[in-house]
């Protein structure tokens, strides 16, 4: 974390000045706003925590309950997703609190006596190195309350208003404000009173029931597996040697559990498999008792016992498998007519199991994809042809998962006796262990992602996919520090110039070149979309990475754009300048060209592209289809 750019801060640097619409910001909900955000769920609080940060854009987010989240439905933390709690800059608090898991262990029949369950597999997690990011479990609530207070400490102090609820919508595109929301009070003494209030944008994360979706006119469409699972989260005394470690228990006949551990050291969920049921029973399963739940457990936990001592959560629900018909309110024949002026997210466009874990971490990414996105929209610094982009890139995301979530469910509730392998349900999950990482989602090319003509030059750092970090060392204070774990969610492009074989240079070098075109040239990105009067860095993040090792580099020979200025004080920050060290290498890690790259990241840390370091008219040709000049 840098600070003090601005002058000396003596308390948490983490809290930042009101500014604009954060300045005495009003409790009442106002009849006109930039953005309406219904709900608080994954997705909706990833867009209030993003908006947040931009004090220019009057954002308000109403939730028909009366409070937060008390008890969140999921738990599963994937790597992917802890990488982005570090870009809002709650990472290790949350790490601190939640359980960390190590390994998936599968239990299954005993040969000798099937009646009893015997471990036969334990897989590592993460055993390919995917990520340096652990794979966590923690409630959801807690996820919501640290994205929340991020964006009661960001300047913008967004704040929700509860005991409001959506209740239909009107869009008007001639207006300035097109979109009138409908919406009712619940709760306190305005409860029953409903009011219009007008917004540029409304995005809708108000669950699988959305309301916001339904208003839209669109569908939830797929099927239901006709398979049913109780849930529950238990304190209790056992004999089971694994209850702290994630387990796969497949029985001889009484089905399986999926047991995931939690945080506290107390606490674990488990998925108990309550087997087939039939499409005409109008949902009977939904009432099984909570104890015949827990006596199937045990059933299938034979020969230990489960002696529960208290029940945190509970519930039962049939696997299920929708997606949306449109995440947007464009119709298909319209698209690229009309831009959207409506939106839904995670479980109000996409619905599955709780198998994969996925549905909290794909919602924040739908979240975090949409809000960089209306931000820069919203600011004018691109055209509104870039929300197209949330549509055709998250729709397909949430495809795939559906897709993966059909077949790992489908293999959780295989019979034991129809498996060749006993190990085959633990191999299945580390082959394909990348999804639920949240790791094997890849953009396509379009305006904001390039295509692959270059992937040569940087093979380590796919296109489409998320940067994948690498040690280097920052020659300012000589440490080394993970780069990818600089970018914070502040709507900034990241452009990473990956120097050269030569030393450090004013002139003659490509990497040199490449500095001087960037900030001097009238075409250059750098040039057109930095505002005047600001920090030189408030567009692009812009880094170099030298092959040499740190001892063979001076600040003096590196070109100045690679040392951002900051207002009001002028100071130079020079800790963008990288270099080799201590063994690093992100050249040799990451497979990339010694005859230097420039390696594009978007604001939500995927990769948009890479270039050589003389592409100078083709990195400008990029930045200009979705970026506006400064006025």
């Amino acid at each position: 974390m840098q600070f003090h750019q601005r002058g000396y801060v003596s308390a948490d640097p983490r809290l930042k000045e009101a500014a604009g619409y954060g300045i005495d910001r009003p409790d009442e909900l106002p009849d006109e706003m930039d953005v309406l955000v219904v709900g608080t769920g994954p997705a909706a609080v990833a867009v209030i925590a993003q908006l947040s940060r931009f004090p220019s854009i009057n954002v308000r987010a109403i939730e028909k309950r009366e409070g937060r989240l008390e008890q969140g439905q999921a738990d599963g933390i994937a790597s992917r997703t802890v990488e982005t709690f570090a870009a809002f800059g709650f990472s290790s608090e949350i790490q601190d609190e939640s359980y960390r898991n190590v390994e998936m262990n599968t239990w299954s029949p005993d040969p000798e006596n099937p009646q009893n369950i015997v471990r036969v597999d334990r897989v590592p997690d993460d055993a390919k190195g995917l990520s340096e990011w652990p794979h966590i479990y923690v409630n959801q609530s807690r996820v919501l309350d640290y994205f929340l207070r991020d964006a009661e400490r960001a300047p913008g102090r967004v704040t929700p208003n509860y005991g409001i609820e959506f209740v239909d919508l009107a869009i008007h595109r001639s207006q300035e404000y097109p979109v009138a929301a409908t919406v009712r009070y619940v709760a306190g003494p305005r409860a029953g009173e409903e009011r219009t209030v007008r917004a540029k944008y409304v995005v809708g994360g108000d669950g699988a029931r959305s309301q916001v979706r339904h208003a839209m006119g669109l569908k939830l469409e797929g099927d239901v597996a006709l398979h049913a699972w109780g849930v529950l989260d238990l304190l209790v005394n056992t004999d089971f040697p694994d209850y702290q470690v994630k387990c796969l228990i497949q029985s001889h006949d009484q089905g399986s559990i999926l047991l995931i551990p939690r945080e506290g050291g107390y606490l674990s969920r488990l998925y108990v498999d309550l087997g087939e049921t039939d499409e005409d029973d109008g949902g009977k399963v939904r009432d099984t008792p909570q104890q015949a739940i827990i006596d199937r457990a045990n059933e299938i936990l034979h020969p230990y016992t489960l002696d529960v001592k208290g029940v945190a959560w509970w519930s039962v629900y049939e696997v299920a498998h929708r997606l949306a018909d449109g995440f947007d309110d464009v119709p298909d024949d319209q698209r690229g007519t009309l831009h959207p002026r409506a939106f839904i997210m995670g479980d109000a466009c996409h619905t599955h199991s709780a198998k994969a874990g996925q549905g909290m971490n794909v919602s924040i990414q739908d979240g975090w994809n949409l809000a960089w996105k209306l931000a820069a929209v919203l600011e004018g610094r691109a055209p509104a042809t870039l929300l197209d982009t949330y549509s055709s890139e998250r729709k397909v995301i949430a495809k795939n998962l559906i897709d993966f979530d059909k077949e790992w469910s489908t293999l959780v509730a295989k019979p034991v006796d129809e498996w060749d392998d006993p190990s085959g349900l633990a191999k299945f999950y580390d082959d394909t262990f990348e999804f639920p990482m949240g790791y094997m989602t890849q953009y396509p090319e379009n305006q904001i992602t390039t295509g692959m003509q270059h992937q040569a030059l940087a093979k380590g750092l796919p296109i489409g996919k998320a940067f994948k970090s690498a040690e280097v060392i920052r020659r300012a204070d000589v440490r080394w520090r993970h780069i990818g774990h600089l970018h914070e969610a502040d709507g900034r492009w990241r452009v990473y110039v990956f120097a050269d074989a030569a030393a450090p240079a004013l002139t003659g070098t490509p990497t040199a070149e490449f500095a001087n075109w960037w900030q001097n040239d009238p075409a250059s990105p750098y040039v057109l979309y930095t505002p005047d009067g600001g920090d030189t860095d408030a567009t692009f993040d812009t880094k170099v990475i030298y092959q040499q090792d740190y001892t063979e580099v001076e600040p003096g020979p590196v070109p100045d754009v690679f040392k951002p200025v900051k207002v009001p004080l002028g100071l130079i920050d020079v800790n963008q300048i990288f270099c080799a060290g201590h063994g690093r290498d992100i050249f040799r890690e990451r497979e990339i060209s010694r005859d230097g790259a420039i390696v594009v990241v978007r604001p939500d840390q995927y990769v948009a592209g890479i270039f050589p370091l003389d592409a100078h008219a083709e990195v400008a040709a990029f930045f200009a289809q979705h970026m506006l000049p400064v006025k």
